[in-house]
């Protein structure tokens, strides 16, 4: 099996987004807290930072939000099915 890069990073930017959001965060401030860009976070949240997502960029994402980083890769088995290729 392969892994559609581009709808896991979706995945992980629409993750992002719902942690950020539940904490009443702006990407500014996030951004901020993560030490990046507002338009590096942008493109995180909207799966465009494809090929240079690092796990260094997402464990300041998840210091930012003040969350264990596991939690940007925790999806129900239905949601992994979407990005794995037969």
């Amino acid at each position: 099996m392969k892994v559609n890069r581009e709808i896991l990073y979706r995945k992980i930017g629409a993750k992002v987004i719902y942690f950020r959001t539940s904490k009443n965060l702006t990407q500014e401030e996030l951004a901020e807290r993560a030490h990046m860009s507002q338009g590096t976070l942008s493109r995180i949240e909207n799966g465009k930072y494809n090929t240079n997502l690092s796990l260094s960029l997402l464990i300041d994402i998840a210091d930012g939000l003040d969350i264990n980083p596991i939690y940007l890769f925790d999806f129900l088995p239905e949601e992994q099915a979407a990005w794995m290729e037969p």
